[in-house]
């Protein structure tokens, strides 16, 4: 993968940057010594040089700076408030990869990548190049049509976010007036189950009531009957042992009418034919939990894709 220089300086300039990160930054130069030698004092950097990518304290950024080799080279201060852009231009031109001595000049266009002198003598001689410089414009132009085209696409991608909230808030409002409905619906089903259960419990109760008080009026009948036959069986065991022989032969007629009469059991015995055996039998549908299913309702949903409605439908 090539190196992406562009990425790479940014990087070193926000390490410029002040933040906590960049007070604590050592020195390069001081850590190299004190991996040779015990005891060195290892300094925080207070610059960095972009040609050589280290970090140096203001000693070793002073012995930098009187080197032959490293006198030209340009030092950014660590933690500058200088803006990233400012800290950009001031970067030594980019180095070929492959040449690390030779700086990258020339454009070829016929393999359309930046190379330097030495890539150009050795590998693209007989491409038609350019310098750098005469194909920026062109390249800022391309860089500024791709800037616009992306700024079209974000601006899309954008409107494509608006329409999936419009359709997840439109449908969510479905989802809640379908779930009212389906909640109404079965609630009007459970009315219709509560009256009628509640018509059914009354009926039962009127019928109860009813049996009750007729069962209660023939028993009261024959409970009269009863104390009544009682009452003259004592009578009769009273006249009996006490009675003499005039009371015993003057009553003897009258009682035995009586007690014929007492012993007359066909009206009750009517009445209790009347009353007979009543049986209460509750008849309900044959149906399963299957049957029920669909009777709250169905649900259908509709769902377009590329112009084409697709269907499916749930109970």
């Amino acid at each position: 993968m090539p190196n992406n220089c562009f990425a790479e300086k940014m990087v070193h300039i926000r390490e410029l940057l002040p933040t906590s990160e960049s007070q604590s930054t050592l020195c390069d130069m001081c850590t190299y010594r004190g991996e040779d030698s015990v005891g060195t004092r290892i300094n925080s950097a207070t610059t960095y040089c972009p040609e050589c990518q280290e970090n140096l304290c203001q000693t070793c950024a002073t012995a930098h700076r009187k080197q032959r080799m490293s006198r030209d080279h340009k030092l950014l201060q660590i933690g500058t408030e200088d803006k990233p852009e400012v800290l950009h231009a001031q970067y030594p031109p980019v180095n070929c990869d492959k040449h690390i001595d030779e700086t990258l000049r020339i454009y070829c266009n016929d393999c359309q990548v930046v190379i330097c002198m030495m890539c150009y003598v050795k590998d693209h001689n007989g491409h038609k190049c350019s310098d750098i410089k005469e194909v920026v414009d062109e390249s800022q132009k391309e860089l500024k049509k791709n800037a616009d085209n992306a700024t079209i696409g974000v601006n899309r991608c954008k409107q494509m976010l608006v329409n999936l909230n419009i359709e997840r808030k439109r449908f969510n409002d479905v989802i809640l007036r379908t779930e009212l409905k389906i909640r109404q619906k079965a609630n009007q089903l459970k009315k219709v189950i509560e009256d009628h259960k509640h018509s059914l419990l009354c009926e039962l109760k009127s019928v109860k009531n009813k049996r009750n008080k007729e069962i209660k009026e023939v028993y009261e009948k024959v409970e009269r009957h009863a104390v009544a036959m009682e009452s003259f069986k004592k009578y009769l065991c009273e006249i009996r042992e006490k009675g003499t022989s005039c009371d015993i032969a003057r009553a003897a007629s009258g009682l035995h009418d009586k007690s014929d009469e007492l012993l007359m059991f066909d009206a009750i015995q009517h009445t209790l034919n009347d009353i007979g055996q009543a049986e209460v039998t509750f008849t309900s549908p044959c149906f399963d939990a299957h049957d029920l299913e669909g009777s709250v309702g169905s649900l259908q949903i509709n769902v377009i894709t590329s112009g084409r409605p697709f269907c499916s439908v749930t109970q």
